[in-house]
């Protein structure tokens, strides 16, 4: 489920809300209370945890067969 952040208008706390992408534009009201929140733009690091090509050795054209 993914965590949208919030800020609050009026105490400036930010906090976070996990909730489905289906409700993504629901209002959130702040831990103290307060309903002035504004979600905010947030980026996402993704990875696909596949190592870098190797530079040498193995391979016709990087290794030594071709020569």
């Amino acid at each position: 489920m993914p965590t949208y952040e919030f800020r609050c208008r009026q105490c400036g706390d930010t906090f976070d809300v996990n909730r489905p992408m289906s409700a993504a534009s629901d209002p959130a009201s702040c831990p103290a209370g307060h309903d002035d929140t504004v979600k905010l733009l947030t980026t996402v690091a993704v990875g696909t945890g596949a190592a870098a090509p190797s530079t040498g050795g193995g391979g016709c054209c990087g290794g030594g067969c071709c020569g």
